[in-house]
C-alpha cells in the first residue's frame, strides 16, 4: 500500500476574499498591539510631547510680534503690542461682557452645526447611493463647498431680514455641503465586501446604513464633520461681521466690526484671538478625542 503524499494539501481551497479579509483583520490587530505599548507613556513624557511644542510656538510668535512692535515695522496704531491687546481684552473682561460675547457666538455656531449635521448626513447618504441624484447635485455640492460664505450674507439678509434666521441660513449654506461631501467620500472608500457581508447577514435598508455603512465610512464622515464645523464657524463670523441689528446682539464678529468702526486695532485683534481660541478649543476637546478613538479601534493611531 502506497504511503499518502504529505506534500499535497488536502484542505479545501480558501476563498480569496475571505483570505484577504482575514489578512486585513490580522494586520489591524497587529497594529493595535503595536500601538498598545505606545499608549502607556508616563504623564511627564506625554506633557512634554503634547504641551511643550505649542507653548514654545506661541512664545516664539509673541517674541516676533513684540520685536516687530519695537522695530515699528508698522505704525503703533496699526500694529499694537501683545500687551496692548491684553489690556483691550481685560477692558472687556472688567465690563463683564466677554462670556456673553463668547456664548452668543458659540451657541449660534453649535446650533447651526447640529442642524447642518441633521441635513447634511441624509443628503450625503442619498447622494452616495443614488447615482442619478449624485450626477444631478454632486457638482453643485462641490461648488457650494468652495463658495466663500461671505457671499451668502447679503442675500440671506434680504431673504430673512436682520435676525438669527439670516445668520443660520449662512451657516447652513457653508456647512451642509462639506458634511455631505465628507460622508460621500467615506462611503466611496468602503470595501464592497463589507456591504455584501452586511446584506448576507440581513443588514438591509436603514439597518444596513446604521450598522454597516456609517461605521465603515466613519473616518471620512468624521473628516467631513470637522470641515463642516470649520465652515460653520467661519460662516458665522462672516455673518456677524457684516450683519448688525438689535436682534442679533453682540457676538465675536460684531466685536471685530465695532473695533473696525472705532479704529481700535487692539479690540479687533482681541476678537480675532478669541475666535481662534474657540476654534482650536473645539478641535482639541471634541474632534481630536473622537478621531483618536476611531483610529485606535482600527489600529491606525500609532503616529498620534
Amino acid at each position: 500500500m502506497a504511503a499518502p503524499d504529505l506534500t499535497k494539501s488536502t484542505a479545501p481551497a480558501v476563498d480569496a476574499d475571505t483570505e484577504a479579509e482575514d489578512l486585513a483583520g490580522l494586520e489591524a490587530g497587529l497594529d493595535a498591539l503595536e500601538n498598545y505599548d505606545k499608549e502607556r507613556k508616563p504623564f511627564s513624557r506625554v506633557l512634554l510631547e503634547k504641551a511643550l511644542p505649542p507653548v514654545v510656538a506661541i512664545l516664539l510668535v509673541l517674541a516676533a510680534w513684540q520685536t516687530a512692535y519695537w522695530m515699528e515695522i508698522k505704525p503703533r496704531y496699526a500694529l499694537p503690542s501683545p500687551g496692548d491687546v491684553w489690556d483691550a481684552f481685560m477692558v472687556q473682561w472688567r465690563k463683564g461682557t466677554v462670556l456673553d460675547i463668547l456664548w452668543t457666538s458659540l451657541s449660534r455656531g453649535i446650533l447651526g452645526f447640529l442642524i447642518a449635521v441633521a441635513i447634511g448626513t441624509p443628503l450625503g447618504l442619498i447622494v452616495a447611493r443614488v447615482s442619478w441624484i449624485r450626477a444631478a447635485i454632486g457638482p453643485i455640492l462641490s461648488g457650494l463647498a468652495s463658495l466663500p460664505s461671505v457671499a451668502w450674507v447679503p442675500p440671506a439678509v434680504i431673504w430673512f431680514g436682520l435676525n438669527n434666521s439670516a445668520i443660520y441660513a449662512v451657516v447652513l449654506l457653508g456647512a451642509v455641503p462639506s458634511i455631505a461631501n465628507g460622508l460621500v467620500a467615506g462611503i466611496d472608500q468602503i470595501p464592497p465586501l463589507y456591504l455584501r457581508a452586511g446584506r448576507v447577514l440581513g443588514a438591509r435598508g436603514p439597518a444596513g446604513v446604521w450598522h454597516v455603512m456609517l461605521p465603515a465610512a466613519l473616518p471620512g464622515y468624521l473628516a467631513g464633520l470637522k470641515q463642516g464645523w470649520a465652515f460653520s464657524w467661519r460662516s458665522l463670523m462672516a455673518a456677524e461681521l457684516i450683519a448688525a441689528g438689535p436682534e442679533l446682539g453682540m457676538g465675536l464678529g460684531r466685536l471685530m466690526a465695532q473695533g473696525r468702526d472705532l479704529g481700535d486695532m487692539p479690540m479687533m485683534l482681541t476678537a480675532v484671538f478669541m475666535i481662534l481660541i474657540v476654534g482650536i478649543g473645539i478641535d482639541i476637546l471634541v474632534f481630536t478625542p473622537i478621531e483618536r478613538q476611531v483610529l485606535r479601534r482600527r489600529g491606525l493611531a500609532g503616529a498620534r
